[in-house]
């Protein structure tokens, strides 16, 4: 009879732990969902391949975010995110929004250097768009797409980042921007030209002329 009482007792107790639990975890999503639509909350998730990038630069992620932006920032592991949250010492509503395109930038592959900038600077953006946004491509097709834009040894990026002052990161099918508006553009629409099959040598003469015209102009 001893040993059934104690046994009730100890399902009882583990009953109840277990309802604990279940308590917190609905209250800590609860309050998460509510910082999400309140917009004091993001979450930035990153691919295994990024994983120990990551890791290995976590103090200079960190540092930025939370010393210049007063931004509160967690790495979950777990969860493959970043997680970062708005706070009573967060002085600019546009913090949290510049903190998330930072380590944004930072799991496309951009390197930290160049990310930076988009804490720094206010006309600093980032955009991002597909090869098949611009031209329905497959296997091989998709391939020799990319090896247009990327050029031999690279050649053909480096020269079109430094025609229109970006920096570039290809991911595949992915491609991301990194620069101020108008040289953005003029990236994005380089890249497109290249996407369709124009000469690499006919894009720089284009864009050194665009970039020559605007000069002129400011």
């Amino acid at each position: 009879l001893m040993d059934q009482v104690l046994q009730d007792s100890g399902n009882n107790s583990s009953s109840k732990k277990k309802k604990k639990q279940q308590k917190n975890k609905l209250h800590k999503k609860s309050k998460e969902t509510n910082l999400l639509q309140n917009g004091n909350l993001r979450f930035v998730t990153f691919p295994e391949v990024r994983r120990n990038a990551i890791k290995n630069n976590w103090l200079k992620i960190y540092t930025p975010i939370v010393e210049q932006l007063k931004v509160q920032i967690r790495l979950n592991l777990k969860l493959h995110r970043i997680e970062l949250k708005a706070h009573s010492e967060t002085e600019s509503p546009a913090a949290l929004q510049k903190a998330d395109d930072y380590v944004q930038a930072f799991v496309y592959g951009f390197a930290l250097q160049d990310a930076i900038a988009l804490v720094r600077l206010d006309d600093i953006y980032m955009e991002s768009f597909k090869i098949n946004d611009v031209k329905p491509l497959h296997d091989q097709h998709l391939g020799r797409a990319i090896g247009r834009i990327v050029g031999r040894n690279g050649a053909t990026k480096f020269a079109l980042e430094n025609t229109t002052k970006t920096r570039i990161v290809i991911n595949n099918n992915n491609l991301h921007i990194l620069g101020t508006y108008q040289n953005v553009i003029n990236a994005r629409n380089g890249l497109c030209d290249l996407i369709l099959g124009s000469p690499a040598q006919k894009v720089y003469s284009k864009l050194r002329s665009i970039s020559s015209r605007q000069r002129e102009m400011n």
